[in-house]
């Protein structure tokens, strides 16, 4: 459930100012998981009063719930939305060429709310942003899950 709280919110001067200096921060996540040349997974991990600051979208991607939650979101456009999430709701976003979105994302609510996010053919990031070494995927515990990362062809492609 999406609910627009205020549509055309008046910001606090601190947020405006982030908002400003992070407009065109492309890291969509708390920490990027893996990447290749068509894909980019991130995780995002929000303990309750946490929140991920303003970041750009502008590839194709989608989202995952990892788990139910409370969210409060500043938009470019002004608005403040509060969104309720299920485990297992995933959203498929696609934008045309110029089109993005800037947002933040804060969790209101009493749990850790974790997301996973996939962008469709990923742009170079900035060097600081750690890449990990393929295949060294982590799973929520901090331990080595998966081993080596097996990509898997469909006939045709």
């Amino acid at each position: 459930m999406r609910e627009v709280i205020e549509p055309t919110a008046e910001w606090q001067a601190t947020l405006k100012d982030e908002f400003e200096k992070n407009q065109y921060n492309p890291s969509v996540g708390t920490r990027l998981l893996s990447q290749d040349a068509r894909v980019r997974v991130w995780e995002i991990r929000l303990q309750p009063t946490h929140r991920i600051g303003f970041h750009r979208h502008v590839l194709d991607y989608f989202w995952t719930a990892v788990t139910p939650g409370k969210a409060r979101s500043h938009q470019q456009d002004g608005s403040v939305v509060e969104t309720v999430y299920a485990a297992g709701e995933t959203r498929h976003l696609v934008y045309g060429k110029g089109e993005f979105k800037i947002h933040d994302l804060e969790n209101i609510g009493d749990t850790e709310l974790i997301f996973r996010t996939v962008e469709n053919s990923p742009l170079p990031l900035p060097a600081e942003i750690p890449v990990p070494p393929l295949g060294d995927l982590i799973d929520g515990s901090g331990y080595r899950c998966c081993g080596p990362v097996h990509i898997l062809r469909i006939q045709g492609r």
